[in-house]
């Protein structure tokens, strides 16, 4: 707490943190230079995540065949539309996930937690997790600095951080895919509506006159605090200017990003109105709508990096709509149970059948002289492979887009048991052009996608 005998309304500093946390996309973020440049700025790969729990039904997601011309499986078969947009990855195994000596016997925490973080998360139902800064926020550090938003972190049926959610592991290790450091993970927005007020502002729609009168009101928020913190400076103890030059230092940052946006024509965005307040009914168009979100943020180059929880481990959420009434989790311990692995095979081919249509929006939105889909590089999956056992060897996973030229498409990839999950994230992260040696515990990158 800063004491002192000027008074600086609260409101105010907290309005302040709202224009640092919470800025709108301002306006179009491509420079207006020359038609060459907007290209080069255009083609920026953006990465994507995409977790779906309780693994798969294996047989009824792996292809036969490897190569080009593979065959689209029962749980596939929704993406066959895609299939020159997309490669299967068969064969990955992600180690840190793996219950050691002496760990609880909770599983899902602990793979969840190591998921993108490639460490083994640490056994505890308190405050006290630690697991290791996930691949996602490795790209946003390097690539926060072209956007309004470093990342943005998106999910669906989440609890809360605080407690335990799985035996001995905090709910904190389920509640999210990204963590910025060992000890920190980041909240994941749930609320349609919240999502777009992260995005937009508190407007309520895309509107560029909207934009624009949301921009002029937050540069006068800024300067309004900016000036009226500097005046407390004098006078102040050594930590309370330690903590004034923390809180200005993130003013000043928001402060570059109002004039990066200046300085840049206007994107051309679809007008969408915001969302309705509390969450739809239905799953269906629940997901559907964040996943429009999300191809806005793209749009707009508001980010570069989105991960997506559609549903956390441990979920309970149920499929009427496609026939299978059961709570997901409790239907993943299948024991190999024939109805069981129908019922998971149907709620598979659900989870890539809104995939699909994720990627049609993306497929169907222009970003310069391509789509977006041929941007994006999507890695979609799970940290298990059996549910029942919770396996962590040979993983569903595919990727999903171009990568900006920089992905092979259009074929199932077979690689040797045991390799690394890690080895795809420096192989992603190379593409990126972020400079990484070694993460979690790769051995190197991945053949056949570093050709490209």
């Amino acid at each position: 707490m800063i004491i002192t005998k000027r008074a600086l309304p609260r409101r105010t500093v907290l309005r302040g943190l709202g224009a640092t946390i919470a800025l709108p996309l301002l306006d179009g973020m491509v420079p207006a230079l020359t038609a060459l440049a907007q290209t080069v700025a255009r083609s920026k790969p953006r990465l994507g995540v995409v977790y779906v729990p309780h693994g798969a039904v294996m047989n009824n997601w792996t292809p036969a065949l490897d190569g080009a011309g593979f065959e689209f499986t029962p749980i596939l078969q929704p993406l066959a539309g895609f299939g020159d947009h997309l490669s299967v990855l068969t064969g990955l195994d992600h180690a840190p996930g793996a219950q050691m000596p002496g760990d609880p016997a909770g599983g899902h925490g602990r793979i969840t937690g190591a998921f993108l973080t490639g460490v083994h998360a640490k056994p505890t139902e308190g405050a006290d997790f630690e697991a290791g800064t996930s691949m996602d926020q490795i790209a946003a550090a390097h690539l926060g600095q072209q956007t309004q938003l470093a990342s943005l972190e998106v999910g669906i049926g989440l609890p809360e951080f605080g407690g335990a959610c799985d035996a001995g592991f905090s709910c904190a290790y389920i509640s999210t895919l990204s963590w910025s450091t060992p000890t920190t993970p980041l909240p994941m927005e749930s609320n349609p509506r919240a999502l777009f007020e992260r995005l937009f502002g508190d407007g309520t729609s895309t509107d560029p006159a909207a934009r624009r009168e949301r921009r002029a009101r937050d540069r006068s928020i800024l300067d309004a605090v900016t000036a009226k913190v500097a005046r407390l400076q004098n006078g102040l103890g050594a930590a309370d200017r330690a903590k004034l030059t923390d809180y200005l230092t993130a003013v000043r940052d928001v402060e570059r990003r109002i004039q990066r946006a200046e300085s840049e024509v206007e994107r051309e965005l679809p007008v969408v109105d915001r969302p309705a307040a509390g969450i739809p009914a239905s799953f269906d168009e629940y997901v559907k709508l964040m996943f429009d979100l999300q191809v806005l943020a793209y749009q707009a180059d508001l980010t570069r990096v989105i991960t997506f929880l559609m549903t956390p481990e441990l979920s309970a959420q149920t499929y009427p709509e496609i026939g299978v009434p059961d709570p997901h989790h409790a239907l993943s311990h299948h024991e190999n149970k024939p109805e069981s692995l129908a019922k998971l095979t149907k709620v598979g081919s659900y989870h890539t059948e809104l995939f699909a249509y994720y990627l049609d929006k993306l497929r169907a939105t222009e970003d310069g002289e391509a789509s977006l889909l041929d941007q994006v590089m999507i890695l979609y999956g799970s940290g298990m492979s059996n549910s029942n056992l919770h396996n962590i060897q040979n993983l569903p996973i595919l990727l999903a887009g171009g990568g900006a030229g920089r992905l092979p498409r259009g074929q199932h990839i077979r690689y040797p048991e045991k390799t690394p999950l890690t080895n795809l994230y420096m192989t992603l992260l190379g593409k990126l052009d972020v400079p990484v040696e070694q993460f979690g515990d790769s051995t190197g990158t991945l053949q056949h996608l570093t050709d490209v």
